[in-house]
């Protein structure tokens, strides 16, 4: 029954979003259009811009309900959603600004990642406590791990070895073999961790911890915790401080994170491991991405329905865009040779 609603939205939802990008300005024709696209948890679509127009509205792509995490393919040509509320994650042609297929998950599908030839699907599932590796040609399940309460964040290693999972209730990092699909080790860290970064050359993983008011630094090689770090931005209580997105600078010298409730970015400086400072942006500061030329971090903010765009030589907040209901994750279509 559940598989028949969601083949008959696809189709409906497919069409929709063909004749709304057609609607609007020229759809894109090739990978590497330079577009932002948001997802928007409560509006349940995603948001086309094009930054080359003054951020002009592209398209408004209907997806199935609560679109969140984004990724996109290697040729840029598909944008895989996963979309919380129907337990799937839509895939989205670039082309036509569609939805032309899906891909069933566990309940409530948070986070996710693609293996490098992108035949597997990595997803946390939030409502069932499971990470999920998905074959994504047959949509088969290759392994089911059960993960602590709500887990979101993943990260897939580079040799696509081990999986990392975040769970939000248990307070833990899940180091996750991926061949056997086991749970390896268990890391504890701050309070209701979320998502990660790599750093340091690989050396280091870095956890937001979204109710401790800090971020968790990890040593790899031991799995053992090396360093926290605490923000306060002027004229907020710590209790207002609720880090979630992390995101390391195109050098590797920065770490960008947003601050949740307390409304700010904070800027680390990875070596030293110092806050360098903060810039002010919309109200729950939540996603965040680099512009397709570097020069500019796109923040979402989900209480204030906008996405604020950061000048990154100057770490100023200079222009907000209007987008759809809690707008969650942010992905920008650079050319991807």
């Amino acid at each position: 029954m559940v598989v028949q609603r969601l083949n008959r939205y696809m189709l409906s939802s497919a069409a929709a979003g063909l004749a709304l990008a057609l609607a609007f300005t020229a759809p894109a024709e090739a990978a590497g259009t330079g577009y932002v696209f948001v997802s928007n948890e409560r509006s349940n679509n995603i948001l086309v811009f094009d930054p080359a127009r003054d951020f002009e509205l592209i398209s408004e792509i209907p997806t199935s309900s609560r679109p969140r995490d984004m990724k996109l393919n290697a040729d840029h040509t598909l944008l895989y959603v996963a979309c919380g509320q129907d337990d799937v994650i839509d895939v989205i042609d670039i082309a036509t600004l569609s939805v032309v297929d899906y891909i069933p998950t566990g309940r409530s599908p948070e986070m996710f990642v693609l293996n490098a030839d992108e035949s597997l699907i990595y997803v946390s599932n939030e409502e069932n406590s499971t990470a999920q590796i998905i074959d994504v040609e047959t949509k088969v399940i290759v392994h089911e791990i059960p993960t602590g309460a709500e887990p979101e964040g993943v990260l897939l290693t580079d040799d696509e070895q081990t999986l990392y999972v975040t769970s939000e209730i248990a307070d833990m990092v899940h180091v996750i073999d991926t061949v056997s699909g086991t749970v390896v080790d268990n890391v504890i860290v701050g309070t209701r961790p979320r998502r990660f970064e790599i750093a340091a050359d690989g050396a280091e993983l870095w956890v937001s911890d979204e109710l401790s008011g800090s971020v968790t630094i990890i040593d790899r090689e031991t799995n053992m915790v090396i360093d926290q770090l605490e923000f306060l931005p002027p004229g907020f209580r710590a209790v207002d401080v609720t880090p979630v997105g992390i995101l390391l600078s195109e050098d590797g010298s920065t770490m960008y994170v947003t601050l949740g409730r307390a409304n700010h970015i904070a800027y680390v400086n990875v070596a030293t491991r110092e806050i360098e400072g903060y810039t002010l942006v919309g109200a729950r500061a939540w996603s965040l991405a680099l512009s397709a030329d570097g020069t500019q971090l796109y923040v979402t903010n989900g209480l204030s329905d906008d996405m604020s765009i950061i000048d990154l030589d100057t770490r100023t907040n200079i222009r907000s865009i209007q987008t759809g209901r809690v707008p969650h994750s942010i992905v920008v279509d650079y050319d991807p040779a």
